[in-house]
């Protein structure tokens, strides 16, 4: 699929007027349009669309039951700032969220437009309702990137370099990574190395007595889509349930059915005390909300967090749209049981091409760990870019991170003969890779994380 006139122009006038600090590099792909799991391009190509918008659209591309709840609402009034009105499908909408999310207590919802504002509200929450200072998240952790979502993150020196000094009593612990273990172990002789070297943190400069919050990733997406061993998620809860902590799963990439659960954490039998949402919420349109215990919420007042655009109207109705889709299509279900399918299909793969390292992930939430030896485990990130960028010419749009892992986080209304069409074009792309039938030019373009 070669790259034509308007997408070529569209790139080019981009680079002239937007900031690119807002960009991360994968191919010069203009998006015109969009449907189910398909994008179409300015130059009219198609592509099968394994990324979702970075797992934002978990129904889809323009799906008609969610078009038209954006379009009547806009019909009756656009937005009215929730800061000093109200509205009822606010409440709806709450309603709806604290009964899928875990937990069988009182609970309360508070509104955003981003993950990052969410995440942000997650230390104001925190602190406010424990009295506490000490947030923890992990090394290789994405949580937006606002100031204080920024401070929670640590995955990329571009993200802090130059613009400190950043929100104090931010730590950040190694995420339990058991492919590429920290601490040399294996799966089989792990005793929790990664853990046991929080605790010494906890014991030599860490007052656990001052730890406010651990915010972590249920699966963690942009360090690889690393899947946490449930004895190390029962050990974090046990730590914050013994000592007070609130205990918070950052859902904003994981959430909505993503997993083949509402949300990631389920899959470890945990109750978290707050759940961030944000992406797949309203299948695009810019939302984020909290829920979390009402004692928590109601630990701040207003205006300590509150923002104009906050709960949106027609976000609300897309977001309700998004809820009614997923249920009533059987999304959780069918992402458990086409993430199964695909997995099997690129383990097929892994026995084929040495390059394949490791697959993980629940659902259609997939990481594909691309290696230079399957020993050493070497990060292969110029074949990562080689193949995206392939796939790509080819009509498959997957992009890498981690430096080395393949996204695979399609869609949960695809189909599976568009699975099996995209999978064919990956596997062809590994193998012109392997064939060195790529060339060194792509990667000129092609940066990613």
């Amino acid at each position: 699929m070669s790259l034509e006139k308007k997408c070529q122009a569209i790139v080019d006038e981009d680079n002239k007027y937007i900031s690119q600090s807002s960009r991360v590099p994968y191919f010069p792909l203009a998006v015109k349009s969009g449907h189910g799991a398909i994008i179409e391009d300015a130059d009219g190509n198609e592509y099968i669309d394994l990324l979702s918008s970075a797992a934002a659209l978990n129904t889809g591309h323009a799906h008609p039951k969610i078009v038209k709840a954006i379009t009547d609402q806009a019909k009756e009034f656009i937005h009215y700032t929730p800061a000093y009105m109200y509205h009822d499908i606010l409440v709806q909408l709450a309603k709806k969220l604290i009964e899928i999310t875990p937990g069988n207590f009182e609970k309360r919802v508070a509104y955003g437009v981003s993950g990052s504002d969410a995440n942000d509200g997650v230390i104001k929450f925190a602190r406010a309702y424990t009295g506490r200072k000490k947030i923890i998240t992990y090394v290789q952790s994405y949580h937006g990137s606002t100031y204080g979502a920024l401070s929670m993150s640590a995955i990329s020196l571009n993200m802090r370099k130059k613009i400190g000094p950043l929100l104090p009593d931010i730590h950040h612990i190694p995420y339990p990574d058991c492919y590429r273990c920290k601490f040399g172990q294996k799966i089989e002789t792990c005793d929790l190395e990664c853990f046991k070297k929080f605790e010494t943190d906890l014991e030599y400069y860490i007052p656990v007595q001052e730890i406010a919050a651990i915010v972590i990733e249920p699966i963690a997406g942009d360090a690889g889509l690393i899947v946490p061993p449930k004895k190390y998620m029962n050990k974090l809860n046990e730590l914050c349930q013994k000592n007070n902590i609130l205990l918070v799963s950052d859902e904003v990439q994981q959430g909505f059915g993503r997993t083949g659960k509402w949300f990631g954490i389920e899959h470890f039998n945990i109750v978290p005390d707050i759940i961030v949402m944000a992406k797949s919420i309203a299948s695009g349109m810019p939302m984020s909300a909290l829920v979390a215990r009402k004692e928590i919420i109601e630990s701040l007042e207003a205006p300590a967090h509150l923002f104009t655009m906050g709960g949106n109207p027609v976000s609300c109705q897309a977001a309700l749209a998004t809820i009614e889709v997923i249920e009533e299509e059987n999304l959780i279900n069918k992402s458990k049981i086409l993430g199964n399918y695909m997995k099997s299909r690129f383990n097929e793969m892994k026995k084929k091409y040495p390059i394949i390292g490791d697959i993980r992930g629940k659902g259609l939430s997939i990481g594909v760990d691309l290696v230079k030896d399957q020993k050493t485990k070497e990060k292969a990130k110029e074949a990562a870019k080689k193949i995206c960028y392939r796939s790509w010419e080819k009509g498959v749009i997957v992009i890498f991170i981690g430096g080395s892992t393949l996204r695979i986080q399609p869609p949960l209304i695809i189909s599976k003969s568009q699975i099996d069409k995209a999978l064919n074009v990956i596997e062809e792309s590994i193998q012109e890779y392997v064939d060195d039938e790529i060339p060194d030019s792509v990667l000129d373009v092609t940066k990613g994380w």
